[in-house]
């Protein structure tokens, strides 16, 4: 009978351990930037598409925003304010990450998702803004503390690291090859991660090298040292779930794209017949006054 009661006891703490991390789908945060001022916050809620007051919110500081920054970028981007805005809500399980920006200027929302998916973000809709052009990069720590609020749940410090890790490379790459290359060339890298962790460094950087040429860019000796940093870096996170991600990630872009030519083939058919109907109404009020 102990024996019993004792389970029992145990199964409701897990069921309440379970209840206190608990969240529904359409949970939202809006983080704030704490050095804006009334008005500035104000634009960006207009931003956010919400007003003041209805969804809790969060402040976040420089020092916050330092935390996974600091010597990984230039100081001058990160700054001495917190300026960067973020409003993000919990989608349904498989839907993805939709990322879109407003006035940042260096990162890419492709950039925010991969690196979000590295940091093990999944399945949410997501808002960047900013008062006036900033870089962005501090928007990664405002999402952290947003999606970790709503959850209940800390995300791993390392992959939060790795992922603000990879933001920053991805974005310095990108003003070299351009941002779809520099994003696709990372995440490719990320795809081979259970054979690179078996490599030594030369044969890692080898394999770089033939991404780059896959992609037609050229990266110098100092960027494929920092590729194979984050790598190795890389190579410490749960590598198989790392690749499901990039995999959901793909299908996503997959879908989005396929939805996309959908509407462009019903538009193009729709044109097509409403220039074929006008030209016979033409050609028909032509034979009729030419009688």
């Amino acid at each position: 009978m102990k024996r019993i009661f004792a389970f029992i006891l145990l199964a409701a703490c897990i069921c309440s351990m379970g209840s206190a991390f608990a969240y529904e789908t359409g949970e939202a945060r809006a983080v704030i930037g704490a050095n804006l001022d009334q008005e500035q916050v104000a634009a960006v809620y207009k931003d956010f598409g919400i007003e003041r007051g209805s969804v809790e919110e969060i402040i976040v500081t420089n020092a916050d925003e330092r935390e996974y920054l600091e010597g990984l970028v230039d100081d001058k981007k990160i700054g001495s304010v917190a300026l960067s805005c973020v409003y993000i809500t919990l989608l349904e399980e498989g839907s993805g990450l939709s990322i879109s920006t407003n006035n940042i200027n260096w990162c890419t929302e492709q950039m925010y998702v991969n690196a979000l998916t590295t940091a093990g973000i999944t399945d949410a809709k997501v808002i960047v803004s900013a008062p006036f052009a900033v870089s962005g990069t501090a928007a990664l720590t405002g999402v952290y503390k947003a999606y970790e609020d709503i959850t209940g749940q800390s995300l791993s410090n390392l992959a939060k690291s790795v992922g603000a890790e990879e933001l920053i490379l991805t974005g310095q790459l990108a003003e070299y090859i351009g941002s779809e290359e520099a994003a696709a060339l990372i995440n490719e890298l990320k795809g081979i991660l259970d054979i690179t962790e078996t490599m030594s460094d030369s044969d890692v950087k080898n394999e770089i090298k033939k991404l780059a040429e896959q992609y037609n860019v050229q990266v110098t000796d100092a960027q494929i040292d920092q590729i194979l940093k984050l790598c190795r870096q890389m190579e410490k996170l749960d590598v198989a779930e790392l690749k499901e991600k990039l995999l959901s990630i793909t299908q996503t872009v997959e879908k989005a794209v396929t939805a996309k030519q959908k509407v462009n083939d019903t538009i193009s058919t729709v044109t097509d017949k409403v220039t074929k109907f006008i030209g016979s109404v033409t050609g028909f009020l032509a034979e009729l006054f030419n009688k």
